[in-house]
């Protein structure tokens, strides 16, 4: 299948000298989501073309910072942030790293406020990033997600997974699996979470309890909640709680490591504040799913022969590591031996130089899942590997970038493509011109399932 693919040529003809359909439709363009600028894309309204999904796009907040506010005086299930913060003697606030567009310049401030007015000194404050198992921020980095003044008056530390002497065990997931926490969340007097809200391909939903597990747990940790068989469990998949190994495990340890009060955001598409949700860290995570369930859902009725999506653009498709999201997103709605067609930046490139190394280790995909289930070994990043290669398996992924060579997008056992309308062309001719096939122009912000009638 992938020695066809690859025999689409530079004006979209095939290597027998057939041309394009003859046939005549009606053109739409459709702009997917796409680093920071955006792609523009015009495509034929196929008979089987089920047409361009999105998720539904709740109003904007009017006045989000009032909101804010509003919300930590009057929170979900819980007393006000400022009675919860009395006589605390230090706090720590876990916000997200560069890679989740949370606008930490709205809900900081308000909220550094009201702790200081109870009494904890600046200099006891410290904002956590929560880098989970991804490199350290930079200063530009910082800059961008805090803002100087922040940055000026409050100690800002990432969490480095790997230090194990600044880890704490809090307890035992399971009965077994040691729970290693950032030391100094688990030390500290007041402890609030923040971040935001969105369809996550393991933990049902973002936001909540993922900001300390995986947020700010130790490498040691995550080895078994990113390990094999978490990955592969049907529980943990996009906009699933109930029954979720993953979401279990993080309100397990959210329960041991202890948190006093969360602040999450939902998003629109355009990184607008749409809702506001702050209380308590189960309920107030629980509101915000439970508001988003509502536009972030699509059913169809039938399986997709190919689709064509994206990693939601920038910060999210920084990497070929986020880039799993978009094809796991797409990946239950596309028939097996069918086709994911993605669109992801990757200015970063592939992702780390672990990542690198797990992608060089892949001789086959199937063999390399082979060795997973057989724990061969164990590198903190397989798990995205893992994920990818559990869809490259069983369909073909069609990658185009700009951050990676052709070259190398095939070392990983993808398939380069120059034009996402050449590729549309080529899976045209492939599956036929009744084909069924959709564009997800937002990739892993909605939610794609198929109907269970």
């Amino acid at each position: 299948m992938k020695d066809q693919a690859q025999s689409v040529g530079e004006e979209g003809c095939f290597a027998d000298g057939r041309g394009l359909s003859a046939n005549s439709w009606s053109i739409v363009r459709v702009d997917l989501k796409y680093g920071l600028e955006g792609l523009s894309v015009d495509v034929e309204e196929t008979p089987g073309f089920l047409g361009v999904l999105r998720p539904t796009e709740p109003e904007p907040l009017g006045d989000p910072s009032g909101t804010i506010a509003e919300s930590l005086g009057a929170p979900i299930a819980l007393r006000s942030l400022s009675e919860i913060s009395k006589g605390r003697k230090s706090a720590c606030i876990v916000v997200s790293d560069s890679t989740r567009p949370v606008p930490n310049r709205l809900i900081l401030p308000p909220m550094l406020r009201i702790i200081e007015d109870q009494g904890i000194a600046p200099s006891a404050i410290t904002i956590l990033i929560a880098t989970g198992i991804h490199r350290p921020s930079t200063e530009t980095e910082r800059r961008e997600l805090l803002g100087p003044e922040i940055l000026a008056r409050y100690a800002v530390v990432d969490h480095l997974s790997k230090e194990r002497s600044e880890m704490v065990q809090v307890g035992r997931i399971g009965g077994t699996v040691p729970a290693l926490i950032n030391r100094r969340y688990v030390d500290s007097g007041l402890k609030v979470l923040t971040g935001f809200i969105e369809p996550h391909m393991w933990a049902g939903y973002s936001g909540g309890r993922k900001a300390i597990l995986p947020g700010i747990s130790s490498v040691e940790t995550l080895e078994y909640m990113h390990g094999p068989e978490i990955i592969a469990h049907p529980g943990t998949e996009y906009g699933r709680l109930d029954g979720n190994p993953f979401h279990q495990a993080g309100l397990e340890v959210m329960d041991y490591a202890g948190a006093d009060f969360l602040v999450n955001v939902t998003l629109n598409s355009r990184k607008e504040v749409t809702g506001v949700f702050s209380g308590h860290p189960v309920h107030g995570h629980l509101a915000g799913c439970r508001f988003l369930e509502q536009h972030c859902v699509r059913e169809l009725d039938g399986p997709l022969d190919f689709i064509v999506t994206t990693n939601a653009g920038a910060p999210l498709d920084c990497n070929l590591y986020q880039t799993v999201k978009g094809i796991t997103g797409a990946s239950p709605v596309v028939k097996k031996d069918g086709d994911i067609v993605i669109a992801s930046r990757c200015a970063e490139g592939a992702g780390s130089e672990e990542y690198r190394k797990v992608l060089d280790m892949v001789d086959s995909p199937e063999v390399f899942l082979c060795r997973l289930r057989e724990k061969e070994f164990f590198v903190p990043d397989q798990w995205c590997a893992q994920e990818t290669y559990q869809v490259v398996a069983e369909k073909d992924v069609w990658l185009y970038t700009e951050g990676l060579p052709p070259e190398q997008v095939a070392r990983y056992h993808m398939l380069p493509v120059d034009s996402i309308e050449k590729a549309i062309e080529f899976l045209l001719r492939k599956h036929g011109s009744d084909a069924r096939w959709a564009i997800v122009p937002d990739g892993p912000m909605l939610i794609l399932r198929l109907s269970q009638h």
